[in-house]
């Protein structure tokens, strides 16, 4: 779709109700298509959503759908569940099933072609099939060769040569195969409707001195929502006051509840568990984090995936060439060879039948929408088909170190002040300097000061200078300190840095900490070492994913080798490179890309930009926190939390697996079945069989990705 159709025309998006197939979803869209008005259209299959360019009324929408009888809304709003119970729902296969039964009855006691056995095989004909024939025949009329077209010639050529009793099993049997995928398609797309339904659909909001409950399309920016224990957040927001424990395992997938307190963010869907918390909206309903979150699932199921790609062109050339078939082995045996007209006819129409490519078509789509949907609720945002079966091929992972193995959260772990220094008064100096740095360590630093309650703040300095790479500078009482890396001091110092603290330093580098040094441009007063905490994770993480069969995992990082080493061995990577600058750990990405084809990058989605982009999947940490990490990465794991990384790889691998599975089962088994025409054995029930039975056997295997847990 160019930039400029979406420009030039209006753009529309629909929810659609009474989908059966993926054929006929396809179908809809080419109708869609030829309205007047509309220059375009997409269809969402597993998402049931439909993407109008143009003008079109949803009157002129469901005539286009009346084949299938299909319902449709605005995206916004939502079809009302109705409870059927199933023997009114399905009262007309009942009854087909009663006539068939009463036909094979009268076949027994009366002979086969008897007329009260026509008439019953006849009556559950028409009963279940009412529907079938009434699409099929209009199908035929405009060439439109889909499965309920290929099904109604059987059935009538079933009759014309006095096969009743196989014509009515068939439409049974395709009733009853077409309610179960329907089912098993409803099922898939469950997962997303319950994203749509986690959060509620008004809030308590107070407006001045007044509080009264507001739908959330009409709740704005800055509105005071009020939740108390054991109710959903409606709204993004931030907490003004209250304090209490939040359980976001909607949003994020994490089990344990987080503490909240003021200024901390809130997601809409999350649950408020203790406390009551006054929450400023910061986000319109459209904009809140599971609002994205839904928007990118519901996206991500309309992308083909590769292996979709491949079946939707070979279904093109497949349909045309059994068509040829059917007819080749319905003439040509009378024609050439004397054989039964009735015999191949009827062995033409069960070839019709058994090579509608319905179970192909449906193989990769259903697999993922279950997968990605899967993958949603438990905090893992997969955005798109393309992105699930490359991660289920990755062989080697590369990891940003800061914020991503470690926790980011740099501490001081060592203070070791020269001889003669007073400890506690450098030390202030050295806070109330980096109270004006803008460098990561400084925080660590001062953290140190407060929990020594050492007076910082009240310490004056002047001619504060930043040594950009180095260093900062500045002057407290008259005289000049510098606190930087130890290269800066071995500029500073005339003879450089003594061998005895040199020693000590690399000691500290060695254990995976990054040194400061402090003092003076004659001396040195003071070491402090500050260390990034690893993650309690990381370890098995890398572990796992070794144990998956990833060949390769690669720890990135601007951090000194020293530092670098000692994480990498903590952890497990079986390779680290250090010292690297952006453009350089985008270098590596491309190195490893040419030596093991596909390459998964894992960061924070903001810093690691450019190497996220030229891996073959970009894996963002804590996605829920960041606009950027849901819009750049092609995965986000919604939590801080680097232990869904197995899970993801997991899930992936058994997508791609269940995939092919499904594509070859669906072509063998009509493989198998046309074969059996070489002796005459193909029977249409047979055909059926083989083509609803693969189609239904397709979905359920499908479904066993609902079944791959977060362990």
């Amino acid at each position: 779709m160019s930039e400029a159709l979406e420009q030039s025309n209006n753009k529309s998006v629909y929810r659609v109700q009474g989908f059966t197939c993926a054929g006929c979803a396809t179908k809809f869209e080419k109708n869609v298509k030829h309205l007047d008005g509309v220059s375009d259209a997409s269809i969402n299959f597993g998402a049931s959503k439909l993407t109008v360019y143009g003008e079109a009324s949803i009157e002129e929408l469901e005539k286009a759908g009346a084949f299938e009888n299909l319902k449709i809304i605005p995206e916004k709003e939502r079809f009302e569940e109705k409870k059927e119970p199933f023997f009114r729902k399905h009262s007309s296969v009942l009854a087909s099933l009663a006539f068939l039964i009463i036909g094979w009855l009268a076949g027994e006691f009366n002979g086969e072609g008897s007329l009260p056995s026509i008439l019953a095989y006849g009556a559950s004909i028409l009963v279940g099939g009412y529907r079938l024939f009434t699409t099929g025949l209009k199908n035929f009329i405009h060439l439109q060769f889909d499965m309920k077209t290929l099904m109604t010639i059987a059935v009538i050529g079933a009759a014309i040569i006095g096969e009743w009793g196989e014509g009515a099993t068939v439409v049974i049997l395709f009733a009853i195969s077409e309610a179960l995928e329907t089912y098993s398609m409803d099922k898939a797309r469950q997962s997303i409707r319950s994203l749509m339904d986690i959060a509620p659909r008004e809030a308590l909001i107070r407006r001045g001195s007044k509080e009264w409950m507001v739908s959330v399309e009409d709740i704005q920016i800055g509105d005071v929502m009020i939740v108390k224990p054991g109710q959903k957040m409606a709204m993004d927001g931030v907490v003004i006051k209250g304090q209490s424990s939040v359980n976001q395992a909607a949003i994020t997938g994490e089990s344990v509840p987080v503490s909240k307190a003021e200024k901390d963010e809130v997601f809409a869907g999350t649950l408020n568990e203790e406390g009551l918390l006054e929450v400023q909206v910061t986000k319109h309903v459209d904009d809140t984090t599971i609002a994205k979150i839904i928007h990118l699932v519901e996206e991500a199921q309309a992308e083909r995936a590769p292996s979709q790609a491949f079946v939707d062109r070979f279904a093109k050339y497949y349909t045309p060439a059994i068509m040829l078939i059917a007819l080749g082995v319905a003439v040509v045996p009378p024609l050439l060879f004397g054989a039964d007209w009735s015999t191949w006819i009827y062995q033409g129409l069960a070839v019709l039948v058994v090579g509608c490519p319905c179970a192909l078509v449906i193989s990769t789509p259903v697999s993922i929408v279950t997968a990605i949907g899967n993958a949603a609720r438990n905090g893992v945002l997969i955005k798109g088909g393309i992105h699930l079966e490359e991660l289920g091929a990755i062989k080697a992972i590369a990891f940003d170190k800061t914020g991503t193995l470690t926790k980011g959260v740099p501490v001081v772990t060592e203070y070791v002040p020269q001889q003669g220094v007073d400890s506690n008064e450098h030390l202030t100096i050295v806070a109330a300097l980096e109270n004006g740095s803008q460098h990561p360590l400084a925080s660590a630093i001062m953290k140190k000061a407060e929990q020594l309650n050492l007076p910082y703040l009240n310490t004056k300095v002047e001619d504060f200078t930043s040594l950009t790479g180095k260093g900062i500078k500045g002057t407290v009482n008259n005289k000049t300190y510098y606190v930087g890396s130890p290269g800066l001091f071995n500029e500073l110092l005339p003879e450089g840095i003594p061998s005895d603290v040199k020693a000590v330093i690399t000691d500290l580098q060695n254990q995976g900490k990054t040194v400061m040094v402090t003092g003076t441009d004659t001396m040195i007063m003071a070491l402090i070492a500050v260390a990034d905490v690893v993650r309690e994770n990381s370890k098995d993480v890398i572990a796992k994913l070794h144990s998956l069969g990833i060949e390769k995992t690669i720890m990135l990082t601007g951090d000194n080798l020293g530092t670098a080493k000692a994480i990498g061995n903590q952890v497990g990577v079986s390779d680290v490179k250090a010292e690297l600058l952006p453009q350089d750990k985008l270098a590596f990405i491309k190195e490893l890309r040419s030596k093991y084809d596909r390459v998964a990058m894992i960061g924070d989605g903001v810093n690691d930009a450019p190497a996220l982009a030229a891996s073959t999947v970009g894996i963002a940490m804590g996605g829920a926190g960041t606009d950027t990490a849901l819009e750049t990465a092609d995965i986000a794991l919604m939590a801080d939390d680097l232990g869904k990384l197995p899970f993801s790889v997991k899930l992936s691998r058994k997508a791609l697996m269940i995939i092919k599975q499904n594509i070859t089962f669906s072509l063998g088994i009509k493989l198998v079945a046309l074969l059996l025409v070489v002796p005459g054995w193909l029977t249409l029930w047979i055909a059926i069989f083989a083509d609803m039975g693969a189609t239904l056997l397709v979905t359920l295997n499908s479904l066993r990705l609902l079944r791959v847990k977060d362990k």
